[in-house]
């Protein structure tokens, strides 16, 4: 009998896409648009935190690329390989975020772009506090997801079989706001990955600060 795979659903997902990842999402013009938004309000050589870092690029690029200091945090080991590749000057961890310890009022940034589809809606809730709390006060912190009211629904993603949960739009935003951080605005778009088969994506995303 074969050995059942132990890792983590989301590590099995993103160590199969790899690359391929990347290809499809890396030239959005909203996640690129979000990155510029939070260069824009971070002090000079800045701490940041990219939840769900992937390949490193395009976030871990454009931010060490603009002089800022990146810690990365992914759950795949193949997505964390290639991005220490591709993205030298910045750090990455293979960690579980929702175990990984974090320390309050750290970092100046926060991104947090697709990362939370794979945990439960009181995972993401705790998930966003903790991330709250881990930005000085005045930080900011960048967020997207796919507004959909589903919990643990069966999807294909790029081939691979995923079980998504997320929040309609309205109801995300408060989950966000009740974690403590202030919603300052919100682009919601639509976005085509550039991969065989994929349809056009609902993307949501929230431009948020922790107040002093």
């Amino acid at each position: 009998m074969p050995q059942e795979d132990q890792r983590p659903p989301a590590a099995v997902v993103f160590d199969a896409l790899g690359a391929d990842y990347e290809k499809a999402f890396a030239q959005a013009p909203a996640h690129l648009a979000a990155l510029q938004w939070l260069i824009g309000r971070l002090p000079v050589s800045a701490w940041t935190l990219d939840v769900g870092s992937g390949t490193g690029r395009p976030t871990a690029a454009v931010l060490t690329g603009a002089g800022h200091s990146v810690v990365g945090v992914d759950i795949s080991p193949v997505m964390v390989e290639l991005a220490a590749r591709q993205v030298p000057d910045a750090e990455f961890r293979r960690a579980d975020i929702r175990e990984l310890p974090l320390e309050e009022g750290f970092f100046d940034g926060v991104c947090v772009f697709f990362s939370l589809l794979q945990m439960t809606r009181e995972e993401q809730s705790t998930l966003v506090r903790r991330l709250a709390r881990a930005l000085k006060p005045g930080g900011h912190l960048v967020l997207a997801t796919v507004p959909a009211d589903v919990e643990d629904l069966e999807i294909v993603f790029m081939g691979q079989p995923v079980r998504a949960t997320s929040f309609a739009e309205a109801d995300f935003t408060a989950m966000v706001e009740a974690a403590g951080l202030t919603v300052l605005s919100s682009d919601s778009t639509v976005f085509t990955p550039d991969h065989p088969g994929a349809g056009p994506e609902p993307h949501l995303y929230l431009y948020c600060r922790r107040e002093l």
